[in-house]
């Protein structure tokens, strides 16, 4: 298939074909979390996002590498250069071994991405396990003349590097601002600069991840890390870089410097960041304390909730926001979420109901070509999803005959709804076993056998009340000449 993919490159600041560096491969890295609480509804867009690139890249024909690491090292409080690292932090106060904190929401963040039926990377490395990369990369960064020592951390000289580069490349800030407005903090008077970052950090007797480097028994500073496995994974330079946009500044910034200064090239082809979910218009996070985790969303167990919301439910919500607009978070988004997304799900179900005509009255060719339209507009999944509501209206349409499709354009439209509602969307039937909804459709098809027995032998009070009960609950049951069928109201 041609490729006409076009993508918001935050390094140019515009849409751009994408074109790989080495087609048909394509290298991808995305930040993933740093793994010291449950997954939260913020968690989830970064993961969804990628999870829509990485599909829709490998329907394309590419051969994608898709790596994503788990950060479980030097991420220090507050996102500083100061301070307790978050994991350590965590095992102090739980009495655990770091790596025990790690393994367990390393778990738990897989479960929760199971559920949202996010695929797993290529490659998902964790920070721990390349401690030796990234000692090789601060000593290529020292020799360069660009990182300096002091009281056994390392830190990246960055007004020294942006008299021959320019930091702020990707976030347009401009260093003599940083100059005039950055603010001294305690325990910054190792640096040259306050913005200055670390590249490794001496341990202090309390900080029980550690390991022996030239310069002290430390650990490596955050920013690091993704420069490090990204370069060992992907190579010096590949295709695109991807996260969350609180991740713009100073994080990937840093990643560039980082690698323009011990690989002599910027990282990424392509920077690729999602926006932010909201509350109230106001950032989701761990930080701010107005977090929800995923875990409560499924069992409707947070004071923010009206009810449970269903994987599926939270996954078509993230979708229906284009990656790059925020998303601000409500009860009455997810439930009208929740009642579009079955909406689709029951178009689907209809397709295999149809009875094809002689000629067709749609044009099934012209909404296929939409949809790769707006997937090529820079993954507007929003746009793609309002076309699919279009194929669903034509299906209900054909079903009550008011409109006609041949056996040739019920095909293609199969294809179409399969296509991009399961395999590009990643969207499950909420029967799926994934989808967390099994128990639901198990009770449901026992109802309907009892309420089916009922009518066979013809005690059509019994047939009513059933039917009557399930009304009242909220289940809508249709009685058609193909069998009977079920939604919820």
């Amino acid at each position: 298939m041609q490729n006409n993919l076009f993508v918001y490159n935050t390094l140019s600041r515009q849409k751009e074909l994408f074109v790989p560096i080495n087609p048909p491969h394509v290298g991808m890295y995305v930040c993933g979390p740093t793994v010291y609480g449950d997954a939260h509804l913020g968690h989830a867009r970064p993961a969804i996002t990628f999870d829509l690139v990485f599909r829709y890249l490998r329907h394309l024909g590419y051969k994608v590498r898709y790596v994503r690491n788990i950060t479980d090292v030097g991420h220090l409080e507050n996102d500083a250069d100061e301070g307790e690292d978050k994991i350590a932090k965590k095992a102090r106060l739980e009495q655990l071994e770091p790596m025990e904190v790690v393994q367990y929401f390393t778990d738990r963040y897989h479960l929760a991405m199971d559920k949202l039926n996010v695929l797993k990377p290529s490659i998902e490395p964790r920070a721990s396990g390349h401690i030796i990369e990234q000692i090789a990369m601060v000593k290529k960064i020292l020799n360069a003349g660009m990182g300096y020592e002091s009281k056994g951390s390392v830190y990246f000289d960055v007004e020294k590097y942006n008299q021959t580069n320019k930091y702020g490349i990707l976030s347009g800030r401009i260093i003599e601002d940083l100059l005039s407005n950055t603010r001294e903090l305690e325990g910054q008077d190792e640096k040259r600069n306050s913005f200055d970052f670390a590249l490794w950090k001496k341990a202090q007797p309390e900080h029980i991840m550690r390991w022996p480097s030239d310069w002290s028994d430390g650990f490596p500073g955050w920013h690091l890390e993704c420069s490090a496995m990204s370069a060992k994974y992907l190579g010096e330079q590949f295709d695109i870089h991807g996260g969350g946009m609180d991740l713009l500044f100073p994080h990937h910034e840093s990643e560039i410097a980082q690698s323009t200064v011990a690989n002599h090239k910027s990282p990424a082809k392509y920077w690729l960041h999602n926006n932010m979910i909201t509350i109230n218009g106001q950032k989701m996070g761990k930080s701010l304390g107005n977090f929800i985790q995923l875990d409560e969303f499924f069992a409707g167990e947070h004071a923010a909730l009206q009810k449970a919301y269903s994987p599926m439910t939270v996954r078509f919500f993230i979708l229906q926001a284009q990656y790059r607009s925020p998303l601000d978070f409500s009860n009455e988004a997810l439930q009208a979420s929740e009642k579009g997304f079955q909406r689709l799900m029951k178009s689907v179900e209809t397709i295999e109901k149809l009875v094809p005509s002689s000629t067709s009255t749609v044009d099934i060719a012209a909404l296929q070509a939409k949809c790769y339209e707006a997937m090529n507009d820079d993954l507007n999944s929003p746009i793609l999803i309002a076309h699919l509501f279009d194929a669903a209206r034509v299906i209900n349409s054909t079903f009550d005959k008011k409109e006609n499709l041949t056996a040739d354009d019920i095909a293609l439209l199969r294809t179409i709804m399969h296509t991009f509602i399961f395999d590009i969307l990643g969207l499950l039937p909420e029967n799926d076993p994934q989808s967390g909804n099994k128990v639901i459709s198990n009770l449901m098809q026992i109802i309907l056998d009892l309420r089916r027995e009922a009518r066979t032998n013809k005690d059509w009070a019994t047939s009513d009340r059933l039917r009557d009960a399930l009304a009242q609950a909220g289940v809508l049951i249709k009685d058609t000449k193909e069998g009977v069928a079920w939604e919820l109201e």
